[in-house]
């Protein structure tokens, strides 16, 4: 790997970093609004938060971050299969762990998923779902030209 290429991936990766830090803000808070608020039960509230901040984290990376063309439904498919994995469980996990009489706060919990969604969700995108399609989008600058 060229010094241009890992400068390129160092940036990516600040990137989905960063755009995923705007995914959990969007988590948190809603997850807030749908436990205190609404008074969802923490694992209706966790399923529900994880599907905004989804839809808003793959957009803006797809975008921004990857730079893809690729074919959008096949991409969203491809991130489906992944929540097919994660979201049962983690909604498993965070019911058993932050139940009424759980031994973790619910907020910790949240917390922790997140992580392990960050790290996870990286992966599988850089290496599975944009892995082809990595910079194949046009660049906006040239567009305009």
């Amino acid at each position: 790997m060229t010094v241009t290429e890992k400068k390129k991936e160092l940036l990516r990766t600040v990137k989905f970093t960063l755009f995923s830090v705007s995914a959990g803000v969007i988590q948190i808070g809603s997850f807030t609004l749908f436990a205190e608020i609404a008074g969802l039960t923490p694992w209706l509230s966790h399923l529900l938060s994880l599907i905004l901040s989804v839809v808003w984290n793959f957009t803006l990376n797809r975008k921004f971050t990857f730079h893809s063309a690729n074919n959008i439904p096949i991409a969203m498919l491809k991130v489906a299969a992944f929540y097919l994995v994660f979201t049962p469980l983690s909604t498993w996990w965070t019911a058993e762990l932050a139940a009424p009489q759980g031994p973790v706060n619910e907020y910790l919990v949240e917390i922790g998923t997140m992580i392990i969604n960050f790290v996870a969700e990286y992966l599988y995108q850089r290496f599975f779902v944009f892995r082809k399609s990595i910079d194949s989008a046009p660049n906006d600058k040239e567009e305009h030209l």
